[in-house]
């Protein structure tokens, strides 16, 4: 196999979570560079399109398709058009995340709590579920859960959402070990703090950030384009022999 080979994704279909802006759009980019023809996800179809058109006006291949992981019955439509339109999907990237919840753990109310379970646990599983089905008709594919450092070391602040966290990473070591004679890779990404607008909670306040950066040796924040490379790994051939693996992009934060 060739060095440019390993990385090729010509004639893959991809699904991104949460695909229409930080991680998930850097993702969705990424992969279309590399040659899949990538289906970009979240809850509104606008933030969607922009990614989608212009990943197309940079010469990749995209479509848009809203679908909020939170509801099973979205789930089930976007897998019914990806069947009906594709009939097959080779990569699924589970991004979509929520949180919000940021406070002391005792305080997080009954929506909060279940807001974060279905979306971060339930989806996720789900969304797991209905990939695997698709996947053995065409004979194997890859998911990339991206789970978090907080599902390793909680954070201050994000209880709940380090719990499901941690339960994502769980999830995926349970796939990886059932699916690996079906050709199915499973194995998650961990970011460490990011500049997107979903960590502005962190990223924004300067004592909250300054603290942090105490705890992470590289000393800066991560772009979200720097998560996109371990998901190219994971998607490609060049992980062709892994599986099971929760790999942190954390400038080392879980090393200290």
């Amino acid at each position: 196999m060739s060095k440019q080979d390993l990385f090729d994704l010509t004639g893959k279909v991809a699904l991104v979570t949460g695909a229409s802006r930080g991680i998930g759009e850097s993702i969705a980019r990424t992969l279309a560079a590399y040659g899949a023809h990538v289906i970009v996800s979240s809850r509104k179809i606008d933030g969607c399109e922009a990614v989608a058109e212009s990943i197309r006006q940079a010469g990749g291949k995209a479509e848009a398709y809203a679908c909020h992981i939170g509801e099973m019955e979205q789930i089930d439509a976007v897998w019914s058009h990806i069947e009906a339109s594709h009939g097959k999907l080779d990569i699924l990237v589970n991004n979509a995340a929520t949180n919000p919840h940021f406070g002391p753990i005792e305080t997080t109310d009954i929506g909060a709590f279940q807001k974060t379970v279905d979306v971060n646990i339930r989806g996720y599983f789900f969304m797991c579920t209905k990939a695997v089905h698709l996947m053995k008709k065409s004979g194997g594919g890859s998911i990339i859960n991206v789970a978090s450092i907080n599902g390793v070391v909680p954070g201050h602040f994000q209880g709940i959402y380090s719990i499901t966290k941690a339960a994502v990473i769980s999830m995926t070591k349970a796939f990886a070990k059932e699916l690996g004679q079906q050709n199915i890779r499973v194995n998650a990404l961990l970011p460490g703090l990011t500049d997107t607008k979903f960590a502005s909670a962190l990223t924004t306040n300067d004592a909250i950030k300054k603290q942090a950066l105490m705890h992470i040796p590289m000393n800066r924040v991560a772009d979200p384009d720097e998560m996109a490379g371990t998901v190219l790994y994971l998607a490609s051939n060049a992980s062709s022999y892994t599986t099971g693996a929760c790999l942190n992009v954390d400038g080392g934060y879980l090393t200290v």
